[in-house]
């Protein structure tokens, strides 16, 4: 279960250190293989374990190659999917691309999704934060079924 939001640097050579708590996990999921792509929706990065990689790779084939909006989102998400591997100190290189993408500088933060990670510029993930926050009443929770009997 990937969760919470990590405030990280990134060094020099543009690599990310994964928190502590979840370097085990991955290894032993997925041996240390992630997958990071673009996010369509946000401009942030999608960091996923191969094996949750591998399902959304499964929705992905069975899109077609002649529908035009199939064929962009098979381009902008396979076209942009890298495989990065932990190293040693969990470590892991992020792709020059993706992180212009992303505008990803020094501080980013690292935010659990459950089967993924986002990976946010710091100062983009306060501000996406102060939106959702404004937003949310606006959002109509009673419009939507599921978070109309949703609590916490």
């Amino acid at each position: 279960m990937l969760r919470g939001a990590h405030a990280i640097s990134l060094d020099t050579k543009g690599r990310l250190a994964i928190p502590t708590r979840f370097r085990d996990a991955l290894r032993d999921e997925c041996d240390g293989v992630l997958i990071c792509t673009i996010d369509i929706s946000n401009p942030c990065l999608l960091l996923y374990p191969l094996a949750e990689w591998e399902l959304i790779e499964k929705k992905l084939r069975a899109l077609s190659s002649t529908n035009t909006a199939e064929r962009r989102l098979q381009r902008l998400l396979l076209g942009h999917a890298s495989e990065c591997e932990l190293d040693a100190q969990g470590r892991f290189l992020v792709p020059g691309p993706l992180r212009q993408h992303a505008g990803l500088d020094k501080k980013i933060m690292l935010v659990g999704q459950l089967n993924k990670f986002e990976i946010w510029d710091d100062t983009r993930w306060q501000q996406q934060i102060s939106d959702d926050l404004l937003a949310l009443p606006e959002a109509g929770w009673e419009s939507s079924e599921r978070l109309r009997d949703f609590s916490l």
